[in-house]
């Protein structure tokens, strides 16, 4: 049997976080099992039925790496893949069910009529479900637009969906749909429940109003689309050697419901930042070069002086939202000292600690690390001092910042004449404090 699975979200103008991880699970495993993942977009909501609101969730899954093998803009056998677009086919199975005598009409509004009987939802994560429909529901309003449960079930067989993979808060529904697909005569599908995403303190589920709960969020906060996606993928599922970072290819050989979690995932922003940072620092250095220099187009600064500033910040970058404010003081020659950061250093007796180095950059010409390195060493042993005495100091000379990228890189890339500059403005406007 062809695995056939399907995410069909509503165009609300948000991409929630859940959502994208529904979205991102199904592709797994369509990717996993070699089958086909199929987009459609539920916009019976005429009110919401707006162009921006669905390329709000095409956007957020292209970037997230997410393809469909059918859905809006690709096509496929079994369209049209917009709900709205569908009616002539909801049609066509209400009149199934009118043959069967499955329905009534009632206040202008159209009933499905339940059977009663106990229904098992062999759910593929929990186990055995046993739940039983005891109320007729509607499936058509009374101002003739279908509602979710029939249009969800008649689009699954249309499509010939094989396992419906959706949140745990759906699991409430089975039974009506069950009922649905046994009264039109069709295989009901393999359903696959994951767990709930919980708000970060666990209180309850995460809602779009919640920090963190948006994809747009990421997005526009400069994360890489990939350290998100490797996040969420571990929002439920996890290798079972414990591993984190991963490359997709390595997930989605990997990924099977059977290893979903039926616990409830609580999203951790600070492990999502955690993950970012890895990626920054281990992202290709021509692509970090590319979206850093994007990043910082309005400043002026000489390329090559630029690409090597980015280079040595690389590997201490969390994301890329603080690129500019992290690497603003190597553009910057007029720099602000804080008054409480300068107190902090008077126990290194700083302008003592300033004068020794400057009196070795006055006749260096070379300024790579090795020799930087030897120079601050050898002052130590002279002073009977340790290298971080002079490391502290210079360093919040020369940037105003207490961290930051590899002291030697920076001193480097900076160079001898700005070095020498910065280290003399320093004495000037700190003596009085220092």
């Amino acid at each position: 049997m062809e695995v056939r699975v399907r995410f069909a979200p509503s165009p609300t103008g948000f991409f929630h976080i859940g959502g994208a991880r529904t979205a991102l699970f199904n592709w797994l495993y369509a990717r996993h099992r070699g089958g086909k993942f199929i987009l459609r977009i539920e916009d019976t909501d005429l009110e919401r039925n707006i162009r921006e609101a669905t390329d709000v969730i095409l956007d957020g899954m292209r970037w997230l790496g997410m393809d469909w093998d059918e859905g809006p803009e690709v096509g496929g056998d079994c369209g049209p893949y917009f709900q709205s677009q569908r009616n002539a086919v909801y049609d066509e199975y209400l009149e199934i069910l009118r043959r069967k005598d499955c329905v009534y009409e009632r206040d202008g509004a159209i009933f499905f009529r339940v059977s009663q009987e106990p229904q098992l939802i062999d759910d593929l994560i929990r186990g055995p479900v046993y739940r039983r429909e005891e109320k007729d529901f509607v499936l058509y309003r009374s101002n003739g637009t279908p509602v979710f449960h029939f249009v969800n079930v008649v689009d699954d067989i249309a499509m010939k969906i094989s396992h419906v993979i959706r949140g745990e808060d759906h699991l409430s529904n089975s039974s009506k749909h069950v009922e649905l697909f046994r009264a039109l005569g069709a295989t009901v599908p393999k359903f696959a429940h994951i767990p709930l995403i919980l708000k970060t303190n666990g209180s309850g589920k995460m809602s779009k109003r919640d920090k963190g709960a948006l994809v747009e969020d990421y997005r526009g906060h400069q994360f890489l689309p990939e350290a998100l996606r490797n996040y969420l993928c571990l929002l439920g599922w996890s290798p079972k050697d414990n591993r984190e970072i991963m490359p997709i290819e390595e997930v989605i050989r990997l990924f099977d419901l059977c290893d979903v979690n039926k616990n409830n995932a609580r999203f951790d922003d600070e492990k999502l930042s955690h993950m970012n940072a890895i990626y920054v620092k281990n992202m290709p250095l021509d692509r970090f070069l590319e979206r850093g220099k994007i990043l910082l187009s309005g400043i002026d600064a000489d390329k090559d002086y630029l690409e090597k500033v980015l280079a040595i910040c690389q590997e201490k970058l969390r994301s890329f939202e603080e690129l500019k404010h992290f690497v603003s003081y190597f553009f910057a020659e007029d720099l602000e000292y804080d008054a409480e950061l300068c107190s902090t250093l008077k126990r290194y007796d700083p302008v003592a600690r300033i004068g020794e180095f400057l009196g070795e950059v006055e006749s260096v010409t070379d300024f790579s690390e090795a020799n930087l390195e030897r120079i601050i060493g050898e002052l130590g042993k002279k002073h009977g001092l340790r290298a971080r005495d002079y490391i502290h100091t210079l360093r919040f000379a020369l940037s105003g910042r207490t961290v930051g990228p590899s002291f030697y890189k920076m001193v480097g890339v900076m160079g001898r004449e700005r070095v020498r500059k910065r280290l003399s403005r320093a004495l000037e406007k700190g003596a009085s404090q220092w």
